[in-house]
Order: structure tokens, then C-alpha cells, then sequence
């Protein structure tokens, strides 16, 4: 009887689990556990979310161990304040979608959680090292890269065509181009409402970025001044303007009243949705500066709560895993405009195919060799204010690159002095 009992508990042979299951006997051999459930807050809206629910049913139906249970926030912001206060309520979910640069903060507060256990050894190798350098702070990994955007460059040829111009390879180049449009009641280049991302951009061209990897600021620095007055004199000369209230450079492009729009490879698709009809535009890699390319990556990755169970934090690697695959990140980068995160992703024929059929999508997967990212530190939020405070004041109250990045580097160095 005890080895009958040890082949009907293991369900060995057909003949034993029939006559177990006509005999009503509760030890069926299929299992009736539920899956474990993986609650994921994001930021995620419109063709992006829909995009991402379609990701997390593929996965919940590759697999029967987990179900991932996704809920948008609304925009990135209402979801950092969503983070921060179900850190306070201890009402976090297991995993979210944030800006790497938050990981520090984080990890001050004790509520993340490394994901160096629960990942497989080399689930990262193929990875692009321009993300890789934020999956990781303290040489612990704390962030999973996903939604990965680069700065860009949008024309139109029409436009081009007109004015006798062809799409600019340096920022010395671009100046020139809004000075011979000026006398058409034309500007050179749009940027967003701030024009931070650029300005990263280009002080990294210098080869010495506006915080080093050893925490020493440079915005003030000779270079970064000298770079800093390309924007500010285009800014002051009126051959470049910033979006203001408009939010969003892509306005006034769309309006036939710039050259240029610089903006996120992200707003692909928006951009393809909102074009008026007939308006055709195309994309480029941001021009050089000083013979060198750098362009900013930006997005957000994906972190992992200590307050998740064992059970939960191996589902949260697996799904992170599954986006990661090949046919999963391709899909993503099609639909939303990031970037395929790995190399493998980057030279499959299906993916090359699709970019030979979209051109728009060329110019971020070019940048990738040269993207880079901010160093991740205590104390970045209010550096990132203080940035954007600085461009404000250059653009809205005229102040020199001199006076504003010099109160900058005073302010950056005051913030990581009081978070060592």
C-alpha cells in the first residue's frame, strides 16, 4: 500500500492516475496551485501602455508559475510620488518602472533590493554598455534596464530642400544653418521647454562630462562654458528657440517654422500620430561638437522592492528577463520608439528589416554606440533641479553661461558634500 500510495502521489503510470481520478482521491496528480502574482506600477499611457499589457500577457501565458498584474500611474512623475509614498505606507508593489538615478535614494531608505540573487549568471552580457552602467550602484545591481530612449535630431527634407541645406553633422554647422534661415522668418532649432538634455549632450562632447564618475563637477569648467555659450548665443540670436509653454520643440516643427526639432527617439511615434497631413520629416544623429559624438540616454529601468516575497522576487527576474529577450525587446523598440537593449536584438535580420522599412528609427540605434548616462548619486533629484534651474535662468532671464553654470557648480557641490 505505500508504494501504491508513492505512484499515486507522483501520478507514475496512466493507469494509476485514471483510476485515482475516478476514485475522487484529493491527491490529483495536476497541480491546482495558483500562480504567484507579480503586482508592476509604471508610467506607461496611450500606445506605450498598450504596447506593455501586451508584453505582460505574453508573458503570463509563456508560463503558469507567475502572472504579472501591470497598473499605470499616470506620468513618470505621479508615479515617483506613488513610489515614495508607499514607501511610507508600506504599500509597494513588487516591482516599478523608475529613473535609475532615484536607485541611490532608494537604497537610502532601505526598500529596494539588489536583483544580483534572483538573475542568472550573465542575464546581463548582451546588454549595450551604454545601459549598463545604470543597472548597477555600490557594485551591487540594482536597476533593470527597459525603456531606453536617445536624444535625436528630427528634419524636414521638404524644408531642406527649400532653403538649399542639408541636415547638419556639427553644432558649428547648425548655428550657421538658423543664421541663413533668420531672414526668412525661419529659426534654426527647436528644443524642448528646457534644453538640458542637449546641453548634457554637448558638455559630454567635450570629453569631460558635467559630473564625473568620481563625483567632480565641471560646469563651470572652461570647456563646459565654451559649450555651453553654443546654445546660449543661438538662444540670444534668435536662431534657436526653446518650446516655453508649448512643452514640446515638436510644435513649432510641426508648424514649418524650424529647421530642427532636438528631441526624444521616444516621441517617435507621437510624432508620427500628431504630424499634420502631408508633413513629412525624417530623423539624424545630434551633431558633433569638437570632432566628437556623445548623446544622452534617457528612460527608465526597473527595480525590485524588499517588501516582495522569495517567491515574488524570482518572478519579477523572470518577467525582467523575458522583456530582455530578443523578440521581446525588438517588439518594444518597434512599437514605442526606445531602443532595443542588446546586441543581439540590434542584429537580428528581422529587426534590421524593420529599420530598412522605417528610417525614422535609424537615427537612435546609430547613437547607441556613442549614448551615455549621468552618474547616479545621493542627492541627484535636487542636482537635476538645480540644472534645470540653470537653463531657465539663461533662457527666460538672459543670464551668461558664466553666471548660471557658475552657481550651478556652487549648488552641485554643496548637494554631494551633504549626501557623502
Amino acid at each position: 500500500m505505500k508504494y501504491l500510495r508513492q505512484l499515486l502521489l507522483y501520478g507514475l503510470g496512466a493507469l494509476v492516475v485514471v483510476t485515482l481520478s475516478a476514485c475522487g482521491r484529493s491527491q490529483a496528480a495536476t497541480s491546482t496551485t495558483r500562480p504567484v502574482t507579480i503586482t508592476f506600477w509604471h508610467g506607461m499611457t496611450d500606445q506605450h501602455k498598450a504596447t506593455l499589457n501586451h508584453l505582460i500577457t505574453q508573458f503570463n501565458r509563456s508560463q503558469t508559475r507567475y502572472r504579472v498584474v501591470g497598473s499605470s500611474q499616470g506620468d513618470f512623475a505621479s508615479l515617483q510620488h506613488k513610489i515614495m509614498a508607499g514607501a511610507k505606507a508600506h504599500t509597494l508593489p513588487t516591482i516599478a518602472q523608475t529613473a535609475y538615478t532615484n536607485v541611490p535614494t532608494y537604497v537610502q531608505g532601505g526598500f529596494i533590493t539588489p536583483l544580483d540573487p534572483y538573475l542568472k549568471p550573465g542575464a546581463l552580457k548582451d546588454v549595450y554598455p551604454a545601459f549598463l552602467k545604470a543597472t548597477t550602484y555600490r557594485d551591487r545591481t540594482y536597476a533593470f534596464p527597459f525603456s531606453k530612449s536617445a536624444r535625436i535630431l528630427f528634419y524636414s527634407p521638404q524644408l531642406l530642400k527649400r532653403t538649399g541645406l542639408r541636415v547638419p553633422r556639427t553644432w558649428a554647422e547648425l548655428s550657421r544653418d538658423g543664421q541663413k534661415v533668420h531672414a526668412q522668418g525661419l529659426t534654426g532649432v527647436a528644443f524642448d521647454q528646457s534644453f538640458m538634455s542637449e546641453l548634457d549632450d554637448l558638455i559630454a562632447q567635450t570629453g569631460t562630462p558635467l559630473i564625473s564618475d568620481q563625483l567632480k563637477v565641471n560646469a563651470n569648467s572652461p570647456a563646459a562654458l565654451k559649450a555651453t555659450h553654443v546654445i546660449y548665443d543661438m538662444l540670444q540670436q534668435k536662431t534657436a528657440t526653446t518650446a516655453g509653454t508649448d512643452g514640446y520643440g515638436s510644435t513649432q516643427f510641426f508648424a514649418g517654422k524650424t529647421l530642427f526639432y532636438c528631441g526624444s527617439s521616444a516621441a517617435i511615434p507621437i510624432m508620427q500620430a500628431s504630424a499634420p497631413k502631408g508633413f513629412r520629416w525624417q530623423t539624424a544623429p545630434l551633431p558633433s561638437y569638437q570632432g566628437h559624438h556623445a548623446t544622452s540616454i534617457a528612460g527608465n529601468d526597473l527595480v525590485l522592492f524588499k517588501s516582495a516575497s522569495p517567491a515574488q522576487r524570482r518572478g519579477a527576474a523572470a518577467f525582467m528577463t523575458f522583456l530582455l529577450q530578443k523578440r521581446q525587446t525588438t517588439y518594444w523598440a518597434q512599437k514605442t520608439g526606445y531602443l532595443p537593449l542588446t546586441k543581439a536584438a540590434q542584429r537580428d535580420t528581422k529587426f534590421q528589416a524593420y529599420l530598412a522599412k522605417h528610417p525614422t528609427a535609424k537615427a537612435a540605434n546609430q547613437s547607441i554606440k556613442f549614448g551615455f548616462q549621468d552618474v547616479a548619486f545621493r542627492g541627484y533629484p535636487q542636482y537635476f533641479m538645480a540644472l534645470s534651474q540653470a537653463t531657465d535662468q539663461m533662457t527666460s532671464q538672459h543670464q551668461t553661461p558664466e553666471k548660471a553654470m557658475g552657481r550651478l557648480q556652487r549648488q552641485t557641490e554643496r548637494i554631494i558634500k551633504q549626501n557623502r
